[in-house]
Parts: structure tokens; C-alpha cells; sequence
């Protein structure tokens, strides 16, 4: 799997903190996670609900735009504009920008008054209403904030912005969970995801549902499903979590537990709809484990708590530094329409 986590999503922590319209429809349904959905006959009293973002037709020059706090900091692979189900309100054009702010700014700081920077990362670019408008970005530094820009107004359904989670180094001292999607790890393998995606495993906070955990397909042969966690960073489990919650008669037989072919948790039975706890004997650090579960089955959650090494610790902060946004480099120019301000 190669599939970057969605840093935007509500699931990992975004926030849409600003938007200087949202006459039709709220700006949080930017980036609510799962597809935009539409129901024909629903109206309010401004008119057809849509299930997005969706600004006033504009009587004026400028153009509309929104600002979103990322769940997580990282560096950006992908922007996907979605505009499902806005087919004659959809926007002309869009750009996107991203800041690295320290901190939690206020509007009226990310509007520029403490100096913050935006920088390009998608140029003003045509958009196709109803469609994923999928858009590539290069630049590999990390940021904290993205802006999106709609030329002149419209409605877009989802924003989500695909990318690397980079770990603040601050936060992965002592014992954390060196499996947790926040921290850096992430699945890089999975034998089935028939019903749900295996990142669920390694996402914030506990399950709501069992849609929001792993499910796989029924197997009818005689092998097992499983999936590969890589860690924040090379280090020592001391203890794991497999949480069953919600998955009732569709819960595993059996776990194991492996890190580059060392046994962690050898087979041990699970039961439905339980948050197993299990201390580890590891002594040997790893980077990455595997999780069987035998002979297939829903799993909620997976945590792995220990230390990362000392050589993994410093390549975190070496990691964290290097992608900082370097001072001086010249920024987008783009300013907020209208001379709008916020706060």
C-alpha cells in the first residue's frame, strides 16, 4: 500500500478554521471524512442542500476562499478538489496554498498580520464539476495551513490533501505508540481491505462503529490475512493493544504478532468485541511488525507503546528541521479578495 493518509481529514484533527463565505453551505463539510452524499428533493430555506462547501454567486470582483488547519503537519503529494454533485454551481478555478505556522494562529493571524507566509502549491488551475480533480505537488517542504481559493464562487463537495505525516520530535520522547498514524507510522502492506481500510487500525481515538476499523473478506482457504505496520521510527515495544471493539461475529480466531521475523506475540486467542492488552518481552528495537490475524476477521484498532531509539529519535529532529519552510523564499503573492479580513 502507498496510499499518503489524508492530512485534512477531521479523523486525524483538521479543522476548517476560516472561510469568508459560506452563504448556502458550511465550510466543515470540507473535510468530513467519507464521500459527499445528495438527496434531490432537500431543500432548507436557502435553497438545495448540498453536502460541501458552497459560497453566494458573487456581484462583485475577488473570489472566495477557505482555510484549513492540518490534523497533522507534512509534506503535501496530492490535492484532490471534489466537486461531486455541484454541476452547474461548481467553481471556474481553483489554487491552493499552504503556510507553516508555530502554534494555534487565530484567522486574523493566518490572514497575514504576524507576518505568516503563503506559498504556492497549486497554480490557478481550471476545475470539472461532479469530478475528483486530482492535482500533483512537488514541493516537499512541510507545512501546517492550506488555503484554498475558488475563482470567482461555487460549491466544492470534499477537500483532501494527501501527504506525509512529519512528526514534531517534541512529542516522540518517552514511551508513545510507535504504530500511531500521528506519530508517523503508517500500513505499507495488507492481504485484504474488502470492507475497510487497514489505516483505520493506527488512527486517533478509539472506534466508533466497526465500519471505522479493518475488515477483510471471508477467506475459504487455509492461509491467513494480515497487515504490516512501519513504525515512527526504528525501537522497543514494550507493549501492544489489539482492540476488537464492535466486531461481534466477525472478530479474529487469533493474533500474532511479528517484527522483522522475530516473534513479538506469539498466536494468542481474542475474543469479539474486547480491547486486548498484552506486555511484550521484545529486547531487540524493530521498525516494522506484522499483524496476523488467523484465519481472517475485523480488527478496531492496533497500538504498539515503546521508545524509539536514540539514533531514531535524531533523525526525527533532523527530519522535522530539514523541512521546515526556509525564510526568504519568495511567496505567492496571492492575497485575501477584497482586502477581506478575519477574526
Amino acid at each position: 500500500m502507498t496510499e499518503w493518509p489524508d492530512l485534512a481529514s477531521r479523523t486525524l484533527g483538521g479543522s476548517v478554521v476560516f472561510a469568508n463565505d459560506e452563504f448556502f453551505a458550511g465550510k466543515e463539510n470540507l473535510i468530513k471524512p467519507g464521500p459527499a452524499t445528495f438527496a434531490a428533493a432537500e431543500f432548507g430555506d436557502k435553497g438545495k442542500v448540498y453536502d460541501g462547501w458552497e459560497t453566494r454567486r458573487r456581484r462583485e470582483p475577488g473570489h472566495d476562499h477557505a482555510i484549513v488547519r492540518l490534523g497533522c503537519q507534512g509534506i503535501v503529494h496530492q490535492v484532490i478538489v471534489d466537486t461531486s454533485f455541484f454541476t452547474g454551481n461548481y467553481p471556474a478555478e481553483i489554487s491552493v496554498e499552504a503556510a507553516l505556522a508555530e502554534g494555534y494562529p487565530s484567522p486574523a493571524e493566518l490572514a497575514g498580520d504576524a507576518g505568516l507566509r503563503w506559498y504556492e502549491l497549486v497554480p490557478r488551475t481550471a476545475v470539472e464539476g461532479n469530478s475528483l480533480n486530482s492535482y500533483p505537488v512537488d514541493d516537499r517542504r512541510r507545512w501546517s495551513h492550506l488555503r484554498l481559493s475558488i475563482y470567482p464562487d461555487g460549491g466544492v463537495a470534499r477537500l483532501r490533501v494527501h501527504g506525509e505525516i512529519v512528526p514534531d520530535p517534541a512529542f516522540l520522547t518517552g514511551t508513545i505508540d510507535l504504530a500511531a498514524i500521528e506519530n508517523g507510522g503508517r500500513i505499507s502492506d495488507c492481504s485484504n481491505a474488502f470492507y475497510s481500510s487497514p489505516a483505520n487500525l493506527i488512527m486517533p481515538g478509539n472506534a466508533r462503529v466497526m465500519s471505522d476499523g479493518w475488515e477483510n473478506a471471508r477467506r475459504r482457504d487455509a492461509g491467513n490475512d494480515y497487515v504490516v505496520v512501519e513504525l515512527a521510527g526504528k525501537g522497543l515495544i514494550r507493549r501492544a493493544e489489539v482492540d476488537t471493539s464492535y466486531f461481534l461475529g466477525n472478530a479474529p480466531g487469533w493474533v500474532r504478532l511479528t517484527g522483522h521475523g522475530r516473534e513479538l506475540l506469539p498466536r494468542t486467542r481474542v475474543q469479539p468485541d474486547t480491547r486486548h492488552r498484552f506486555r511484550l518481552d521484545s529486547e531487540r528495537p524493530v521498525t516494522q511488525v506484522r499483524l496476523d490475524v488467523i484465519p481472517d476477521g475485523g480488527l478496531a484498532r492496533l497500538r504498539l507503546h515503546g521508545e524509539l531509539t536514540p539514533d531514531a529519535l535524531a533523525d526525527a529532529k533532523a527530519r522535522w528541521q530539514r523541512t521546515a519552510s526556509p525564510p526568504g523564499v519568495p511567496d505567492s503573492g496571492g492575497d485575501f479578495p477584497d482586502g477581506v479580513t478575519v477574526g
